[in-house]
């Protein structure tokens, strides 16, 4: 009789035991870009100055979330509502703080965003949004107050010495300039002539005098097509596929190289955001208690974010290091239940063009976009790439620079 309760015991523990996954996520901390929005009112002067034509105008404010926007956002988050049930990080019903905690940059259009994720992973619950009073937050605003302050002299240093020959990067960039000009100017556009130089603001920011506005416009063209624009109104009929996005789309990663991607202003103006996503993947007494963070951001945010850890990614129909609307780059803990090892996946994911604008689904025959981060010591698994926890953090943290670094309320 004993012999078979033992064996009995030992059955229901091998089978308990296979019924437990191998791995399990344990914490979620999300940078989001905020959706698709038409050109701020500093985008659209410059654009139109450089192409000596108005632009057409959108239903939404300059530089607001649009409708369409929000529904793709929405597409999105519905998606990650259901797929953090299935894999056990988040329960059935409506969240509560445990579960999730969201905090936006103070923008309309991030704002916006983030109740959009919201509604598509909870539909019907009144989650929060925090973000700060004023217009200015620490966390993705950084440059704006004086810990994320760059000196101007090494900020046009690194610049330079990053772009090299800016004359040679010009002409390996014609056939993008060139299919811009064929599509947006009218007449003959001598601002797509002018040789590109490096200038600094009244505020000591260095930029590239004419790469700058070409990137502008080929961001514009690239939310236009992204809003399901009518084709009369995105390049004046003169872009129809989304082919001929992604053809412009290699200005936009030559404009992140000399700005965002410098590693030199990266380290000032996103210390403090790395430092916040290290310190609550370790759950920081100083960081919500929560299993999902949420932060709805900007591109320039997640660009100077993925240069300090060193991720470059390049999605189907979009050039490298590409950052489209409500895409995002993704920090999972996970936990080996054979060891009760942590574990980290890193990654970034996105919509595709042709799902943006004609507000696609997200499901198994029509997934996301997605690519992940890797180092040595990381290992494929069922689940995606894992990689070593304790090791990656603190070789993140020696890319933070703790001058530019302030503590974090969240309120």
């Amino acid at each position: 009789m004993t012999r078979l309760l033992l064996s009995a015991l030992l059955a229901l523990l091998a089978l308990t035991a296979q019924a437990q996954p191998r791995y399990q996520l344990e914490k979620v901390v999300e940078i989001s870009r905020h959706g698709v929005r038409p050109p701020t009112a500093g985008n659209r002067t410059e654009i139109e100055a450089a192409t000596q034509r108005a632009w057409p105008r959108w239903r939404s404010a300059d530089g607001e979330l649009t409708a369409h926007g929000y529904a793709a956002v929405v597409n999105k988050g519905r998606w990650q509502g259901e797929h953090y049930r299935q894999l056990g990080l988040l329960r059935a019903g409506c969240p509560d703080a445990g579960q999730i905690y969201v905090r936006a940059s103070p923008l309309q259009r991030t704002r916006a965003t983030a109740q959009a994720l919201l509604q598509g992973a909870f539909p019907g619950c009144d989650v929060a949004v925090h973000h700060v009073a004023g217009a200015v937050d620490p966390l993705f605003q950084s440059e704006k107050l004086p810990f994320g302050q760059t000196d101007a002299a090494t900020e046009r240093a690194a610049v330079a010495a990053r772009a090299g020959d800016l004359a040679a990067l010009q002409q390996r960039l014609q056939p993008a300039v060139q299919q811009l000009r064929q599509a947006v100017c009218a007449a003959d556009c001598p601002f797509f002539d002018r040789p590109w130089q490096l200038k600094q603001s009244k505020s000591g920011h260095t930029y590239v005098q004419g790469l700058s506005v070409l990137a502008s416009m080929a961001e514009t063209l690239r939310l236009g097509w992204s809003e399901n624009l009518p084709f009369s109104q995105l390049a004046w009929g003169n872009i129809t596929r989304a082919q001929q996005i992604s053809a412009l789309l290699p200005l936009l990663t030559a404009n992140y190289d000399l700005s965002n991607d410098v590693p030199y202003i990266a380290q000032k103006r996103a210390s403090i955001l790395l430092d916040a996503v290290v310190r609550n993947l370790q759950d920081d007494a100083a960081t919500p208690s929560t299993r999902w963070l949420l932060l709805v951001a900007h591109d320039t945010n997640i660009a100077m974010l993925r240069t300090l850890i060193g991720f470059s990614w390049q999605l189907p129909g979009y050039a490298r290091g590409n950052i489209p609307p409500g895409s995002s780059l993704v920090f999972e803990r996970w936990r080996d239940n054979q060891t009760q090892t942590l574990l980290l996946r890193v990654y970034f994911q996105a919509q595709s063009l042709d799902a943006l604008r004609q507000l696609t689904p997200i499901d198994r025959q029509h997934p996301l976009l997605r690519q992940e981060w890797h180092q040595q010591n990381c290992r494929q698994t069922a689940v995606g790439t894992l990689c070593p926890y304790q090791s990656t953090l603190e070789h993140w943290r020696t890319a933070i620079d703790q001058r530019a670094v302030i503590p974090v309320v969240y309120p």
